[in-house]
């Protein structure tokens, strides 16, 4: 699968994950356009990426395809916390 065609996969996957587990009392839905790549790779048939959205819910998105089964892994993890720890 070409890059385009996987961030193109990943974002759809990332607006139907969203649109069908908000809060429907929230009455808040996203487009593609609300979505966007945070960071991403192409290695051999595999892609691997990691997207986010413009809600402010802590929320971000991993999708790795692999090209050997055609398949796309998607993953859901909620940001708890950001911390500073320093290394001496």
């Amino acid at each position: 699968m070409d890059n385009q065609k996987f961030i193109e996969l990943c974002v759809k996957s990332v607006v139907d994950y969203f649109n069908e587990h908000v809060d429907k009392t929230d009455n808040k839905y996203i487009k593609k356009d609300d979505v966007f790549v945070v960071w991403s790779c192409k290695t051999l048939q595999n892609n691997k990426a990691l997207l986010s959205t413009n809600v402010s819910d802590g929320m971000y998105y991993e999708c790795t395809y692999n090209g050997d089964k055609n398949e796309l892994y998607f993953d859901v993890y909620k940001k708890w916390e950001n911390k500073c720890i320093k290394v001496k």
